[in-house]
Protein backbone atom coordinates (compact mmCIF):
# COMPACT_ATOMS: atom_id res chain seq x y z
CA UNK A 1 0.00 0.00 0.00
CA UNK A 2 0.90 3.56 -1.16
CA UNK A 3 2.24 5.80 1.83
CA UNK A 4 1.12 8.71 -0.31
CA UNK A 5 -1.97 10.74 -0.46
CA UNK A 6 -4.41 9.39 -2.89
CA UNK A 7 -5.67 12.03 -5.70
CA UNK A 8 -8.87 11.64 -7.57
CA UNK A 9 -8.72 13.53 -10.83
CA UNK A 10 -12.03 14.33 -12.79
CA UNK A 11 -13.87 16.74 -14.94
CA UNK A 12 -16.32 17.35 -17.06
CA UNK A 13 -14.67 18.71 -20.44
CA UNK A 14 -13.88 14.89 -21.16
CA UNK A 15 -10.46 12.39 -20.60
CA UNK A 16 -8.88 14.37 -23.86
CA UNK A 17 -9.26 17.84 -22.71
CA UNK A 18 -6.16 19.78 -22.05
CA UNK A 19 -7.19 21.18 -18.82
CA UNK A 20 -7.58 17.53 -17.20
CA UNK A 21 -4.23 17.22 -18.07
CA UNK A 22 -2.87 20.63 -16.83
CA UNK A 23 -4.35 19.48 -13.55
CA UNK A 24 -2.82 15.99 -13.99
CA UNK A 25 0.64 17.56 -14.20
CA UNK A 26 -0.31 20.00 -11.22
CA UNK A 27 -0.86 17.29 -8.60
CA UNK A 28 1.08 14.51 -9.34
CA UNK A 29 3.91 15.16 -7.39
CA UNK A 30 1.42 15.46 -4.26
CA UNK A 31 0.64 11.67 -4.23
CA UNK A 32 -0.64 8.50 -5.98
CA UNK A 33 -3.16 10.08 -8.75
CA UNK A 34 -5.93 8.63 -10.67
CA UNK A 35 -8.12 9.53 -13.33
CA UNK A 36 -11.87 8.51 -14.00
CA UNK A 37 -13.36 11.50 -16.24
CA UNK A 38 -16.70 11.55 -18.90
CA UNK A 39 -15.47 9.97 -22.34
CA UNK A 40 -16.94 12.64 -23.87
CA UNK A 41 -17.71 16.52 -22.94
CA UNK A 42 -20.43 16.56 -19.89
CA UNK A 43 -20.51 20.15 -19.73
CA UNK A 44 -23.39 21.82 -17.87
CA UNK A 45 -24.72 18.51 -16.64
CA UNK A 46 -24.70 19.66 -12.84
CA UNK A 47 -25.33 16.91 -10.58
CA UNK A 48 -27.20 14.34 -12.99
CA UNK A 49 -26.38 11.09 -12.87
CA UNK A 50 -27.22 7.99 -14.97
CA UNK A 51 -29.84 5.26 -13.96
CA UNK A 52 -31.82 4.56 -17.25
CA UNK A 53 -28.64 3.05 -19.28
CA UNK A 54 -25.65 1.38 -18.71
CA UNK A 55 -22.45 2.62 -17.59
CA UNK A 56 -19.44 1.68 -19.32
CA UNK A 57 -15.73 1.96 -17.69
CA UNK A 58 -13.02 1.45 -19.26
CA UNK A 59 -9.50 1.58 -18.52
CA UNK A 60 -6.94 3.30 -20.68
CA UNK A 61 -3.41 3.62 -21.90
CA UNK A 62 -2.31 6.52 -23.78
CA UNK A 63 0.81 9.09 -23.89
CA UNK A 64 -1.08 11.54 -22.43
CA UNK A 65 -1.21 9.53 -18.86
CA UNK A 66 1.69 7.89 -18.77
CA UNK A 67 1.45 4.92 -16.41
CA UNK A 68 -0.72 6.47 -13.75
CA UNK A 69 -4.37 4.78 -14.09
CA UNK A 70 -6.61 6.47 -16.21
CA UNK A 71 -10.29 5.33 -16.57
CA UNK A 72 -12.92 6.90 -19.20
CA UNK A 73 -16.71 6.75 -17.70
CA UNK A 74 -19.77 6.85 -20.16
CA UNK A 75 -21.53 8.40 -17.87
CA UNK A 76 -22.11 12.08 -15.66
CA UNK A 77 -18.80 14.15 -14.05
CA UNK A 78 -21.06 12.78 -10.42
CA UNK A 79 -21.15 9.09 -12.10
CA UNK A 80 -17.35 9.14 -12.71
CA UNK A 81 -16.81 9.77 -8.98
CA UNK A 82 -19.72 7.41 -7.76
CA UNK A 83 -17.87 4.58 -9.63
CA UNK A 84 -14.33 5.37 -9.27
CA UNK A 85 -14.90 5.31 -5.46
CA UNK A 86 -17.03 2.20 -5.86
CA UNK A 87 -15.21 0.29 -8.58
CA UNK A 88 -11.34 1.77 -8.80
CA UNK A 89 -9.87 3.06 -5.78
CA UNK A 90 -8.84 0.49 -2.91
CA UNK A 91 -9.34 2.78 -0.33
CA UNK A 92 -11.12 6.73 -0.11
CA UNK A 93 -9.22 9.61 -1.91
CA UNK A 94 -7.38 12.10 0.37
CA UNK A 95 -8.13 14.48 -2.11
CA UNK A 96 -10.55 14.96 -5.16
CA UNK A 97 -9.32 17.51 -8.02
CA UNK A 98 -11.88 18.64 -11.19
CA UNK A 99 -11.09 20.56 -13.86
CA UNK A 100 -9.36 22.52 -15.22
CA UNK A 101 -12.49 23.34 -16.75
CA UNK A 102 -12.36 25.82 -19.53
CA UNK A 103 -14.72 28.70 -18.39
CA UNK A 104 -16.05 30.26 -15.56
CA UNK A 105 -17.53 28.09 -12.72
CA UNK A 106 -18.09 31.36 -10.88
CA UNK A 107 -21.35 32.35 -9.02
CA UNK A 108 -24.48 30.68 -10.06
CA UNK A 109 -22.42 28.37 -12.20
CA UNK A 110 -21.82 26.48 -9.42
CA UNK A 111 -25.46 25.36 -9.87
CA UNK A 112 -24.91 24.19 -13.48
CA UNK A 113 -21.35 23.20 -13.42
CA UNK A 114 -20.42 19.57 -14.04
CA UNK A 115 -17.04 19.99 -12.71
CA UNK A 116 -18.00 21.50 -9.63
CA UNK A 117 -20.96 18.80 -9.38
CA UNK A 118 -17.78 16.55 -9.59
CA UNK A 119 -16.46 18.07 -6.25
CA UNK A 120 -19.62 18.33 -4.50
CA UNK A 121 -20.20 14.69 -4.96
CA UNK A 122 -16.96 13.86 -3.68
CA UNK A 123 -17.69 16.40 -0.55
CA UNK A 124 -21.06 14.35 -0.21
CA UNK A 125 -18.62 10.92 -0.11
CA UNK A 126 -16.65 12.65 2.54
CA UNK A 127 -13.79 13.47 0.80
CA UNK A 128 -11.79 16.64 0.33
CA UNK A 129 -13.01 18.19 -2.93
CA UNK A 130 -11.78 20.93 -4.96
CA UNK A 131 -13.19 22.35 -8.40
CA UNK A 132 -11.00 24.78 -10.53
CA UNK A 133 -12.09 26.59 -13.20
CA UNK A 134 -9.97 28.78 -16.00
CA UNK A 135 -11.62 31.81 -17.44
CA UNK A 136 -10.96 30.79 -20.85
CA UNK A 137 -13.15 28.74 -23.42
CA UNK A 138 -10.01 28.22 -26.14
CA UNK A 139 -8.95 24.56 -26.82
CA UNK A 140 -5.26 26.43 -26.95
CA UNK A 141 -5.89 28.09 -23.13
CA UNK A 142 -2.43 28.54 -21.60
CA UNK A 143 -2.61 26.51 -18.02
CA UNK A 144 0.57 27.53 -16.55
CA UNK A 145 -0.84 29.86 -13.86
CA UNK A 146 -3.43 27.67 -13.57
CA UNK A 147 -1.34 24.72 -12.84
CA UNK A 148 0.57 26.74 -10.17
CA UNK A 149 -2.95 27.74 -8.31
CA UNK A 150 -4.35 24.03 -8.65
CA UNK A 151 -1.07 22.85 -6.99
CA UNK A 152 -0.66 25.43 -3.98
CA UNK A 153 -4.43 24.77 -3.07
CA UNK A 154 -3.73 21.15 -3.60
CA UNK A 155 -1.06 21.21 -1.08
CA UNK A 156 -3.09 23.45 1.85
CA UNK A 157 -6.06 21.02 1.43
CA UNK A 158 -3.70 17.63 2.07
CA UNK A 159 -1.95 20.08 4.91
CA UNK A 160 -4.72 21.18 6.68
CA UNK A 161 -7.85 19.89 5.64
CA UNK A 162 -11.48 21.29 5.20
CA UNK A 163 -13.89 21.58 7.35
CA UNK A 164 -16.41 18.87 7.12
CA UNK A 165 -19.57 19.22 4.72
CA UNK A 166 -16.84 22.00 2.49
CA UNK A 167 -15.64 21.86 -0.63
CA UNK A 168 -13.23 24.52 -2.84
CA UNK A 169 -14.56 26.46 -6.28
CA UNK A 170 -11.44 27.86 -7.39
CA UNK A 171 -11.75 30.50 -10.60
CA UNK A 172 -8.55 31.58 -12.55
CA UNK A 173 -8.38 34.84 -14.59
CA UNK A 174 -7.09 34.38 -18.01
CA UNK A 175 -3.77 35.82 -18.37
CA UNK A 176 -0.26 35.31 -17.46
CA UNK A 177 1.14 35.40 -13.96
CA UNK A 178 2.39 38.51 -14.18
CA UNK A 179 -1.15 40.27 -14.56
CA UNK A 180 -3.05 38.30 -11.74
CA UNK A 181 -2.81 40.24 -8.17
CA UNK A 182 -3.17 37.27 -6.31
CA UNK A 183 -5.67 34.95 -4.37
CA UNK A 184 -9.09 36.03 -2.46
CA UNK A 185 -10.78 34.17 -0.40
CA UNK A 186 -14.61 35.34 -1.72
CA UNK A 187 -18.35 34.48 -1.13
CA UNK A 188 -20.67 33.40 -4.56
CA UNK A 189 -22.09 36.81 -6.00
CA UNK A 190 -25.81 37.07 -6.65
CA UNK A 191 -25.87 37.18 -10.24
CA UNK A 192 -27.98 34.84 -12.72
CA UNK A 193 -27.94 34.15 -16.96
CA UNK A 194 -31.18 36.29 -18.23
CA UNK A 195 -31.99 33.67 -20.98
CA UNK A 196 -33.82 33.64 -24.24
CA UNK A 197 -34.45 30.86 -26.63
CA UNK A 198 -33.74 31.54 -29.87
CA UNK A 199 -36.27 30.43 -32.30
CA UNK A 200 -35.28 28.48 -35.53
CA UNK A 201 -36.37 26.14 -38.14
CA UNK A 202 -34.58 22.94 -39.02
CA UNK A 203 -34.23 22.07 -43.07
CA UNK A 204 -37.75 20.10 -42.80
CA UNK A 205 -39.69 23.13 -41.52
CA UNK A 206 -39.82 22.07 -38.25
CA UNK A 207 -39.02 24.42 -35.48
CA UNK A 208 -36.56 24.19 -32.66
CA UNK A 209 -34.95 26.61 -29.65
CA UNK A 210 -31.28 27.68 -29.33
CA UNK A 211 -30.86 28.59 -25.75
CA UNK A 212 -29.00 32.03 -25.67
CA UNK A 213 -28.62 35.02 -23.09
CA UNK A 214 -26.40 36.95 -21.00
CA UNK A 215 -24.64 36.74 -17.57
CA UNK A 216 -25.83 39.55 -15.09
CA UNK A 217 -24.03 40.57 -12.10
CA UNK A 218 -26.87 42.06 -9.64
CA UNK A 219 -24.16 42.05 -6.72
CA UNK A 220 -22.23 45.18 -6.26
CA UNK A 221 -20.25 43.93 -3.21
CA UNK A 222 -16.68 43.89 -3.22
CA UNK A 223 -16.13 40.45 -1.68
CA UNK A 224 -17.64 38.44 -4.49
CA UNK A 225 -15.95 35.46 -6.54
CA UNK A 226 -17.61 38.11 -9.59
CA UNK A 227 -15.74 40.79 -8.50
CA UNK A 228 -12.27 39.48 -7.70
CA UNK A 229 -12.18 37.98 -10.58
CA UNK A 230 -13.17 41.01 -12.49
CA UNK A 231 -9.83 42.69 -10.41
CA UNK A 232 -7.55 40.19 -11.90
CA UNK A 233 -7.51 37.78 -8.61
CA UNK A 234 -8.23 34.24 -8.27
CA UNK A 235 -11.60 34.08 -6.59
CA UNK A 236 -11.80 30.78 -3.72
CA UNK A 237 -15.14 30.52 -2.62
CA UNK A 238 -16.30 27.49 0.00
CA UNK A 239 -19.10 26.01 -0.56
CA UNK A 240 -21.15 22.86 0.98
CA UNK A 241 -24.13 20.75 -0.30
CA UNK A 242 -26.43 21.96 3.08
CA UNK A 243 -29.15 24.05 0.87
CA UNK A 244 -31.16 24.44 4.26
CA UNK A 245 -31.69 28.29 4.75
CA UNK A 246 -31.28 27.72 8.32
CA UNK A 247 -31.99 31.74 8.85
CA UNK A 248 -35.16 30.85 7.83
CA UNK A 249 -36.65 28.02 10.39
CA UNK A 250 -37.24 30.21 12.90
CA UNK A 251 -39.84 32.32 10.81
CA UNK A 252 -41.38 28.85 9.18
CA UNK A 253 -41.97 27.80 12.81
CA UNK A 254 -43.99 30.85 13.46
CA UNK A 255 -47.09 29.58 10.42
CA UNK A 256 -50.05 28.20 11.04
CA UNK A 257 -49.50 24.76 10.40
CA UNK A 258 -52.64 23.34 11.18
Amino acid sequence: MSHKPLILVTNDDGITAPGIRALVEAVAPLGEVVVVAPDSPQSAMGHAVTISKPLRLDKIRSAIYGKLQAYQCSGTPADCVKLAVSKVLHRKPDLLVSGINHGSNSSINILYSGTMSAAMEGGIEGIQSVGFSLLDFSYDADFTYAKKVARIVSKNILAGGLAPGTLLNVNIPRGPEAEIKGIKVCRQARAKWEEEFDERKDPNGRTYYWLTGKFVNYDKGEDTDEWALKQNFVSVVPVHFDLTAHESIANLNQWNWE
